[in-house]
């Protein structure tokens, strides 16, 4: 049988030797060659004993050797294959085992690493040392990493390595001669680390110096704990036995440290986990158990307070990365003991808590009656873990799938979280603090600022239904009163960001309801235009929401040159979604780093939160649409059509001209490109079905109000376009075929064409009597033609002489110039439009040059007296 077999396979020690008596007896039988006896007592003398490696030993001590290597095989049987009975046995012979715990086997191995720091000294190898005090070192700080103090064995080893440096340095130059440069560059690093270490355990050496004997003792009674390894173990099998109680299980902390939860240790075990908070190797999971632990045991108010400011605080270390959000679970579990928090404060006000108060025993319990004032003061601050769950939240929803169920039932928990953040209000209310009270209140608007009435009902219900509520609650107020009141308390704050980010938020509001001439001067009143460049990145991001909403709310109203006018600045930069917090824009030939990358996803609005974008593209396309036909169907050359109002929407126009098939319209920039293209041809009508036909209306609130209001826009500008691009044509037109024309009254078509004749855009008359428009229109002579080409042509010289002039000469306009040449502006395009009229057949002629156009002002009076004179 083969001896592997024989070790691992059999369990009875007499099996063993007799199936050994069998093999030899065999082996003595066969015939063997001479070799082989001497090679076999060879395998079993270094088998055996270790000791008898004498070659002339007789064969009785070679048997006698062979017995014993077959007793100490029986004995060492392999673990896996040992049944409790060979156990016991085994323990019985061998005596007790001995059971190192990790702090005997890291003191073994720093006793290693410093012999070998004492050999390498005495042959002077600086690069051994080097080597094996960094390991040293190493371990030293690992032991302090689980709450141990530091060993005497490595403060006398710093203090002897410290006078050894002392020697070598001054025989550093006869020495340095002999050694070679990698031992020179060892020992000059050995300088700054053994001083880097000494500075670093310095109150430890001046003890040990002082007194290594009471250093010694001091250490030894600190890591004197019982280390019941035997009973241990006797415990394990009485457990598996079913014969043990719980109360005799104890926990058992890094290090042997027995851990006991009781209502006199709360305070140790707290300093405790407040000391290795932080530290690399620390067990989070097992921190916030130990918590968890305290706070059932916590009998005080003042005891369950500390225990919950630790215990938040570690569930929100538990993730210690920003880029990725804190688990849901445990974000509950903060959320649920924030409002346990709140609640024993609330209930108790003799306790308070603050970020700024006088240094006190934490070691020690406190009470009302002990303390000066009547109230206990505690260091903590309830506002930022409200700040930190709130980020949070925003955070998970960043991080999750808007499109699928997980973001619904995360979104779900927002109920509570609002909650949570009204009793924090409740609270400061009743310790009156105003600056908490402020942020606490901010982070309650921001929560349903952008909402529609029937989410903030369903909010405030939760808070109407709480044993704590604040002043302010929906239930006695509206939605609109409501954010009324919650800004108006904002604005009476110190806090400028505050104010503004308020002031923001309740145009927002207004905008969202419909209320445009309330939200447009509240938000020319507060001049916020004008320093918002100042201002975050959040307050700039809510800028720019609380502008579109605004060009919004104005196109709903039917306000469509006010929609087009403010919402012109957000398209004109190609960056709507990056300017709104919805996307991240990266432009051709930009690369971003990871940290701007990282900070842009960061900074990214929930999903539930954004303002549709190609909604609010086809409102800035409509609005751009019912603005620009009518003006291009009015100019009549060149230089004015460069004059644009909308760049965007001309640049898409030109487009779509410049392409030779035309097929059935598949996006909304195509519904509304076909459209504008209907409306220059006079078919409102097809226009209307193009607009109208769009499929993103159905997200915008009212659809079919706004629907309407879009065809009758469209049906008004229709005819004014109408107007503008057949006027030449006609002398006379009547305002009932108008009216029957573009389905509008006849009142209406009367409204739209007596303003056309006041604002000078179209040169003619009404007759009320014959119910028609009477065109003006005068044919100039071929002369007149040319005089006016020639005046325009000489304005335009001398105006770029002078400006060539003054960069020349260096000359800087003052602001009164810079005034009077804008003004001079105005009058030359107005004369622009009197001139466009005269070629339509106006009654008004004549130019205005600029400064010192002299011969082109004489041009024009002629002109004028031609024309009067006529």
């Amino acid at each position: 049988m083969s001896r592997f077999f024989r070790q691992a396979g059999d369990s009875d020690s007499e099996t063993e030797s007799s199936s050994e008596e069998e093999l030899m007896s065999s082996e003595d039988e066969a015939p063997k060659p001479a070799t082989t006896k001497p090679a076999m007592s060879r395998f079993l003398r270094g088998a055996g004993n270790s000791d008898s490696s004498d070659g002339s030993d007789s064969e009785s001590e070679s048997e006698s050797e062979s017995s014993e290597e077959e007793d100490d095989k029986t004995k060492k049987k392999s673990r896996f294959l040992r049944t409790e009975e060979d156990e016991d046995s085994s323990d019985e012979e061998e005596g007790k085992r001995v059971v190192k715990s990790a702090r005997d086997k890291r003191l073994e191995e720093m006793e290693a690493s410093g012999k070998m720091m004492d050999n390498a000294l005495k042959i002077n190898d600086w690069v051994a040392i080097s080597n094996e005090f960094d390991k040293l070192h190493r371990m030293v700080q690992r032991q302090q990493n689980v709450s141990e103090p530091v060993p005497p064995f490595f403060i006398r080893t710093l203090v002897n390595l410290e006078s050894s440096l002392n020697a070598a340095v001054s025989k550093e130059k006869e020495a340095k001669k002999k050694m070679n440069a990698s031992n020179a560059r060892a020992l000059t690093a050995m300088k700054q680390k053994v001083k880097k270490v000494l500075k670093e355990f310095e109150i430890e050496t001046k003890k040990f110096q002082e007194d290594p004997e009471a250093f010694e003792r001091e250490y030894s009674a600190a890591v004197t704990v019982e280390a019941p390894s035997v009973q241990k173990a006797k415990r394990g099998k009485k457990a598996e036995e079913g014969t043990e109680d719980e109360e005799d299980f104890t926990t058992v902390g890094k290090g042997g440290k027995t851990i006991q939860f009781t209502p006199e240790s709360i305070f140790k075990n707290l300093q405790a986990i407040q000391e290795a908070r932080g530290k690399k190797n620390t067990d989070r999971s097992e921190q916030i158990r130990i918590l968890e632990k305290l706070l059932e045991i916590s009998v005080t108010s003042y005891q369950r307070i500390r225990v919950l400011l630790a215990l938040i605080s570690s569930r929100f270390d538990y993730n210690s990365s920003v880029a990725t959000h804190m688990p849901i679970d445990l974000w509950i579990a903060a959320q649920k003991e924030v409002d346990q928090l709140v609640g024993v404060i609330s209930q108790d006000p003799r306790y308070s808590i603050q970020e700024v108060t006088n240094d006190y025993d934490e070691l020690a319990e406190r009470s009302p009656e002990t303390e000066p004032n009547g109230t206990v003061v505690i260091r903590g601050s309830v506002i930022s873990f409200m700040d930190r769950l709130d980020d949070e939240f925003t955070k998970s929803l960043q991080n999750i799938d808007p499109h699928g169920t997980e973001y619904v039932d995360r979104l779900k928990d927002e109920k509570n979280l609002y909650c949570t953040i009204c009793r924090a209000q409740a609270l400061y209310e009743k310790t009156k603090q105003d600056e908490p009270l402020g942020r606490i209140v901010m982070r309650r608007l921001e929560h349903i600022y952008s909402k529609p009435d029937a989410v903030v009902q369903a909010l405030e219900s939760t808070v109407a239904v709480s044993d704590l509520k604040p002043s302010i609650l929906l239930s006695e107020f509206a939605t609109k009163d409501l954010i009324h009141r919650l800004c108006v308390h904002l604005y009476k704050s110190g806090n400028s960001l505050l104010r503004t980010r308020a002031m923001l938020c309740h145009i927002y509001h207004y905008a969202l309801h419909n209320d445009f001439h309330t939200a447009r001067d509240m938000f020319l009143m507060s001049h916020l235009q004008e320093s918002i460049h100042t201002a975050d990145v959040a307050t700039q991001i809510l800028y720019n929401r609380t502008v579109v909403q605004l060009g919004l709310s104005a196109f709903r109203c039917g306000l469509i040159k006010e929609s087009q006018a403010i919402l012109q600045d957000i398209f004109a930069t190609q960056r709507v979604k990056e300017l709104l917090a919805q996307g991240v824009h990266t432009q051709r030939y930009q690369v971003l780093t990871p940290e701007q990358e990282k900070a842009e996803r960061q900074r990214q609005l929930p999903f539930h939160m954004h303002i549709n974008t190609e909604l609010l593209e086809a409102a800035f396309l409509v609005s751009s649409m019912l603005v620009e036909i009518p003006l291009l169907a009015s100019i009549d050359n060149e230089e004015q059509k460069r004059k644009t109002i909308s760049k965007s929407f001309r640049r898409l126009l030109d487009f779509a001209d410049r392409q030779v098939f035309t097929g059935p319209p598949e996006s909304t920039r195509d519904h509304i490109m076909q459209a504008s293209r209907a409306l220059q041809d006079g078919e409102w009508e097809k226009c209307r079905d193009f607009v109208q036909s769009i499929k993103i209306w159905s997200l915008m609130p009212e659809a079919a109000s706004v629907k309407e209001m879009l065809a009758k826009r469209i049906q008004e500008e229709g005819l004014r376009t109408y107007l503008f691009t057949y006027a030449p044509h006609y002398s006379t037109l009547s305002l009932s075929l108008l009216s029957r024309t573009f389905s509008l009254p006849l009142r209406a078509v009367t409204s739209i064409v007596s303003k056309m004749i006041w604002s000078e855009e179209l040169s003619a008359s009404l007759d009320q009597q014959a119910g028609a428009v009477v065109f003006h229109r005068i044919e100039l002579s071929r002369s007149q033609l040319l005089a006016q080409v020639l005046a325009d042509k000489v304005n335009a010289m001398v105006e770029q002489n002078e400006k060539t002039l003054d960069q020349k000469l260096g000359n800087v306009t003052s602001w009164s110039d810079r005034q009077d040449g804008a003004k001079g502006d105005k009058r030359e395009q107005a004369g622009e439009r009197r001139r466009g009229a005269e070629r339509r057949g106006g009654v008004r002629g004549g130019t205005r040059g600029g400064r010192g156009a002299r011969f082109a002002q004489g041009l024009g009076n002629q002109m004028a007296s031609a024309q009067r004179s006529r």
